[in-house]
């Protein structure tokens, strides 16, 4: 009797994924909810576990392939776990093979290694890689997700393996001796097709240039408030709370409070109407491996420090292990993005639509300033606020950054909601 390995459901108006990778091969046996394969879709990338034990029979939809909800992606038949042992035994002949490492034994070796052997699964650029280069994938250290091995893997092998192993076999051979510096600095390119998040990325970034008519403005707020603020307060607030006071939740504090004066900038376009929002989801974008998301604070008008900081952190660690939901990523009303943590001075954000507002954080820097008539050296932040003109007047969004910047700058103003 063998039980299908089906896609699931989704998510609403998801009706497609892609395969990103099989983290069982055929003849592998497993465990009821081990995780089997791994689907891409526009918006998550999420695991499909084993609903019944057994050995995985047969693979019916391979890394790359689309497949729709419903569609069977393999085939977990009956079976001892001896299985698994079984297909490990396979690479056994060629312990021999190492010393004289023709190009024409490399195939094999990845094969193996693909089926199941230490090196686990490997991506088509992986294994064209190593291919190329005569490289046996057993003797490489992978690094990736659950020992997998990467490019960088295998260019760090490469470069570390010169006189010795593979590469130096191919040395005696006369045709091979012109493209060996090639080979040895790795290939001068590399074509890897767009995942399904890269692309939706792509679209909706493009989207928003192509329908919001979009403009930017800027400030810039002294930190030096907020930072003595978080310095006087850091130790203990961890103690209560069990988490680090975070600029974000001054910044979303600050931005819920300037929403609520400015509502427009909390409101978006439906066809020929205005939907002005009186509620405050505020998106959060983080930056992963696989791109850029924005997980959703929900209410977080009713949510204190705290709070906020928890959830914040939460949503980033399940944002870069690929956990999030699509529920934890739609209905955002506003979106505040922070290019300050990678080193950006300025930038003028793209917003993320529907939403007609975009709060931009960049990095700290001490710069000389007038102060009371005097030039100081303070800790400045430059802000921009990119903004959809069909629906906030230029009015509007300069008042909501300046709003934004009077909370940073007098923080007890959050706290006194003046």
């Amino acid at each position: 009797m063998t039980t299908d390995i089906v896609v699931p459901t989704l998510g609403e108006s998801v009706t497609e994924a892609t395969v990103a990778q099989w983290l069982k091969q055929p003849g592998e046996a497993v465990q009821v909810d081990d995780p089997l394969v791994e689907l891409e879709t526009d918006k998550v990338t999420l695991e499909v576990n084993a609903s019944t034990a057994g050995v995985l029979n047969e693979v019916l939809a391979g890394e790359g392939d689309s497949v729709e909800v419903g569609a069977i992606l393999g085939r977990i038949g009956e079976g001892a776990a001896t299985a698994q042992p079984a297909a490990a035994k396979a690479p056994a002949p060629t312990k021999a093979a190492p010393a004289p490492a023709p190009a024409s034994a490399a195939p094999t070796k990845v094969a193996e290694a693909a089926d199941g052997g230490a090196a686990g699964s490997l991506s088509p650029a992986v294994r064209k890689l190593i291919d190329d280069n005569a490289l046996d994938a057993r003797q490489i250290s992978g690094s990736g997700k659950d020992g997998r091995i990467t490019k960088e893997d295998v260019l760090a092998s490469i470069s570390g393996a010169n006189g010795k192993g593979a590469p130096a076999a191919k040395a005696p051979a006369a045709p091979p001796a012109a493209p060996q510096p090639a080979t040895a600095a790795g290939p001068r390119e590399e074509r890897v097709r767009m995942t399904r998040l890269r692309k939706r990325i792509a679209e909706r970034l493009k989207e928003a240039q192509n329908t919001a008519a979009m403009l930017t403005t800027f400030n810039e707020a002294d930190m030096g408030a907020v930072m003595e603020l978080r310095k006087r307060y850091r130790d203990s607030f961890e103690r209560r709370h069990g988490v680090r006071l975070g600029f974000m939740a001054f910044f979303t504090k600050a931005a819920v409070a300037a929403l609520k004066e400015i509502p427009a900038v909390n409101a978006e376009v439906d066809g020929d109407e205005l939907v002005y929002k009186n509620h405050y989801d505020i998106g959060i974008a983080v930056g992963t491996p696989q791109g850029l998301v924005v997980p959703v604070v929900r209410d977080a008008d009713r949510l204190g420090f705290a709070e906020i900081e928890k959830t914040i952190g939460a949503l980033g660690r399940k944002a870069r292990d690929g956990k999030l939901s699509i529920d934890e990523m739609s209905g955002g009303t506003f979106t505040i993005t922070n290019g300050g943590v990678y080193g950006s001075l300025n930038s003028t954000p793209i917003l993320n639509p529907p939403q007609s507002g975009i709060l931009g954080l960049h990095k700290i820097q001490e710069r000389p300033v007038a102060v009371d008539g005097e030039v100081r050296i303070r800790p400045m932040m430059y802000l921009a606020l990119s903004y959809d003109h069909r629906v906030i007047d230029g009015r509007e969004a300069v008042t909501f950054l300046v709003r934004v910047k009077e909370f940073i700058e007098d923080p007890e103003r959050l706290l006194l909601d003046v």
